[in-house]
């Protein structure tokens, strides 16, 4: 097949058009990438922002019916349920022991939707580390357990439930 200049010139036009469109999806309202590394450098900083918990939170961002932010915690963490939202964790570093379902001792309403208590019972104890995923649905009692001298962090997305 000979090409002509026509010919070039619509490939050239095609592979600049397709271009364009790669580009445009890449900067749609909402879409953003955490690159690994990226993820992986809070804990360092986080540290050095931990409550009474040992527990450090950051927002990432917030797109109306679900939320991501980064957490670190280098203690245990109060036993939590969500009337309304279910929870992605996804372990960028270190590791944690997860309870997963039971019943929470002595819980308080912290806010609407938002029960918290020192300790759960029952459940199933996992253990988790980098690159593992865990889906909490909503309504389901969660607690991290993180030996001394060791810590977690965690990539969080929050689903916000009809």
């Amino acid at each position: 097949m000979t090409y002509r200049p026509t010919h070039m010139i619509l490939v050239f036009t095609l592979t600049l058009l397709a271009g364009f469109a790669l580009r445009a999806a890449a900067d749609a309202p909402g879409v953003a990438i955490w690159k690994s590394a990226e993820l992986k450098a809070y804990a360092k900083p986080m540290s050095t922002k931990l409550d009474e918990l040992k527990y450090a939170s950051e927002p990432l961002a917030d797109y109306g019916n679900y939320a991501t932010s980064m957490s670190h915690r280098e203690g245990n963490g109060d036993a939590e349920v969500h009337e309304k939202i279910t929870d992605i964790v996804v372990v960028q570093s270190g590791q944690a022991t997860l309870l997963l379902g039971g019943k929470m001792v002595n819980a308080k309403t912290i806010r609407p939707g938002e029960i918290r208590a020192p300790s759960g019972e029952g459940g199933v104890k996992h253990d988790i580390g980098p690159g593992d995923v865990v889906n909490i649905p909503a309504n389901v009692l969660h607690q991290f357990f993180v030996a001394p001298g060791k810590q977690i962090t965690y990539f969080v997305i929050k689903i916000q439930s009809k």
